[in-house]
């Protein structure tokens, strides 16, 4: 799951679909940033046109509406994260109910951007006897686009969520995920998910399209292409470091 993520924008302007927009006065240098830590991240939100859009930094957990404040919110921590959505369950969850990421995914579908995020790869460890045991050694990899650009765009839904005890609301969003191409099978290889990433001409229909039911769930169900994408492993303690995307090399780490 993409729950550390990185934004390296040096550019003063973004470009979306032929518009550009100034990146003043947002926060687009982040080394890197846990989901865990429920700040705002660099989003892409509709304009008041097809042709149109904003940027604006939003709250990275997307939550639902029988939350009332941020005490409920506290407790509800402890049994669920709400950092991503599976691009499979979006109307409806593994128990074939309506999803919370339902009103998201028809009203408030969203471009979250990113470049890069991290995930750990599962490598057996040789025990005394020298047969594998059963705990494995995690190695973070960081994981990006071959791309020139400085950014790419992964599919997210949002929603308006209100604090009734404060009588405050705010804009909310998770990141849409779907099951692993090739590349991130072999990084990934836990749980084997993958945030969907999506070329600029899909994420537009992604943000602006009047899309279906099937449709939303094709797109969100996306794998960008294996070959396409890059990975290699960073320190264990990346995330205190200042470049945590620089390369590190491990003994006897096999290649993917």
């Amino acid at each position: 799951m993409p729950y550390y993520n990185t934004c390296r924008i040096q550019s003063p302007s973004l470009t979306f679909m032929h518009t550009e927009k100034s990146l003043s006065g947002l926060r687009l240098n982040r080394p890197v940033q846990s989901g865990f830590e429920y700040k705002n991240w660099p989003v892409i939100k509709p304009g008041k046109t097809t042709a149109d859009f904003e940027i604006r930094e939003i709250h990275w957990e997307y939550i639902p509406g029988y939350i009332q404040d941020e005490f409920d919110l506290r407790e509800a921590r402890l049994m669920n994260i709400w950092l991503t959505a599976r691009g499979e369950n979006l109307f409806k969850n593994e128990y074939n109910r309506i999803s919370i990421f339902r009103e998201g995914a028809l009203y408030g579908r969203c471009i979250i951007l990113s470049s890069g995020f991290f995930e750990w790869r599962h490598i057996p460890v040789i025990g005394k006897r020298g047969k594998p045991i059963v705990q494995k050694e995690k190695i973070p990899y960081f994981i990006t686009v071959k791309s020139t650009l400085e950014y790419f765009f992964m599919a997210g839904v949002s929603r308006i969520w209100t604090n009734h005890s404060r009588n405050q609301s705010g804009d909310t969003f998770a990141i849409v995920t779907t099951e692993a191409n090739e590349l991130m099978a072999k990084v990934h290889n836990n749980k084997k998910r993958m945030p969907v990433i999506l070329k600029e001409e899909t994420a537009f229909r992604w943000l602006n399209g009047s899309l279906s039911e099937t449709e939303i769930t094709q797109l969100a169900n996306y794998q960008y292409p294996a070959e396409e994408m890059t990975a290699w492993p960073v320190e264990k303690n990346f995330i205190s470091k200042p470049n945590p995307e620089e390369p590190w090399l491990y003994e006897n780490l096999p290649s993917l």
